[in-house]
């Protein structure tokens, strides 16, 4: 559940004008005659905001309010430091990259930044990662996503996201085309949240680029989030790495390569899927056309799995492949010799692999000096004797 209602969250583009009584001030005040016309980047409004919300000024943000680009990572901002920062932010015209990672904004600093960003037109790149902005701070970056229409990229992070932040973040996607790169690892997205984010992609026409790793997709959300990517006719590229995927959903990926005609980079790397599903996977690539770059890496789908997807692309004389990655998997002679004779017609396919270790042809006198030089006898027991 969300905490209680910031008083202060629909009034981040007002002046503050503090009250003359002795009790705090709830809100702005917009008085459009007192607006500064020598203050466009906002450092009055900032100052004002920081003592109407007790915080101490940060000197970085006022020496680089000016800057095309503003980087405050790591700096402590708490959800009322993040407050003050949003109000100058609001008729900021300079800063078009705003980087404010690692903040500890939590659900209220993140609304107040979702509230900036409504009025704001000249952000382009906003990176929100690692602020524990929860279910709520979802809500209200999904709310600002459906008014925004300049921001560009946006990344989301390591924020606690849950399936219910999907439930908010879906409609969203749907409503808003202009945003193209999209970052939501490293959250606790699960199997609803594959679902509620599948049918969104399947409308969604602004995204190039979607990192889903390190979340918990599996299962049905894994399937319908696979249909929703071969419905979608923008992606380019997509991260689907640390999931878990398994046979289910790499049976549906393979079918969604089979419709997708624009994905031009896959991670699928650590999703536990099996050698069965690599295969099935692989029937996909038999008639893709589009993808370049694939890593399926830590994934134990053993050597009939890597054989059974290098085949299929030896089998499709349009396929665009230029990268696999079967990193720690490791593969037989049979494989080493498909991809050879593959090289010879794809000479800028390349394909990396855990090759089959030779086995070393040891001397019995080697052998013999290893064992009395390693296996020293424990204290306590029978001493070796040596004649």
């Amino acid at each position: 559940m969300c905490g209680p209602k910031d008083p202060d969250r629909n009034v981040l583009d007002k002046i503050w004008v503090a009250n003359n009584s002795d009790t705090e001030a709830t809100g702005f005040a917009y008085v459009a005659d007192k607006e500064e016309s020598h203050d466009p980047t906002g450092p009055t409004r900032y100052m004002e905001a920081c003592e109407k919300f007790h915080v101490v000024p940060a000197s970085f943000f006022l020496r680089h309010m000016q800057s095309n680009e503003l980087t405050m990572m790591h700096r402590g901002l708490g959800p009322k430091g993040t407050k003050a920062l949003a109000v100058p932010l609001v008729t900021n015209t300079s800063i078009l990259k705003l980087n404010l990672r690692d903040n500890w904004m939590e659900g209220m600093g993140g609304a107040a930044i979702a509230d900036m960003l409504k009025e704001n037109c000249y952000i382009t790149e906003v990176d929100l990662s690692d602020n524990k902005l929860g279910d709520c701070g979802a809500r209200a970056i999904a709310d600002m996503l459906k008014e925004n229409s300049t921001l560009v990229k946006l990344s989301l992070s390591g924020n606690r996201f849950t399936d219910r932040s999907a439930e908010h973040l879906g409609p969203a996607l749907i409503a808003n085309t202009k945003l193209q790169h999209l970052d939501l690892s490293h959250n606790a997205l699960g199997e609803r949240a594959g679902e509620n984010l599948g049918e969104s992609l399947s409308e969604n026409t602004g995204l190039r680029s979607l990192n889903l790793a390190w979340n918990c997709i599996r299962g049905r959300g894994a399937v319908l989030l696979a249909r929703g990517l071969g419905g979608n006719a923008f992606l380019r590229s997509v991260d689907l790495s640390f999931n878990g995927f398994g046979k289910e959903g790499a049976v549906a990926l393979g079918q969604a390569l089979r419709e997708n005609t624009v994905l031009e980079e896959l991670n699928l790397s650590n999703n536990r899927i099996p050698p069965e599903g690599a295969i099935r996977l692989a029937t996909g690539l038999k008639v893709n056309k589009a993808i370049q770059f694939m890593n399926m890496s830590r994934n134990p789908i053993q050597n009939a799995g890597c054989y059974g997807i290098l085949k299929s692309l030896q089998e499709n004389p349009d396929s665009a492949m230029e990268s696999l990655d079967f990193s720690d998997i490791r593969v037989n002679q049979d494989f080493e010799d498909l991809y050879a004779a593959m090289k010879k017609d794809s000479p800028v396919l390349w394909c990396k692999s855990l090759k089959r270790k030779p086995r070393e042809d040891v001397s019995p006198f080697k052998a013999l000096w290893t064992f009395s030089s390693t296996d020293e006898p424990k204290e306590g027991s029978m001493k070796r004797c040596y004649l």
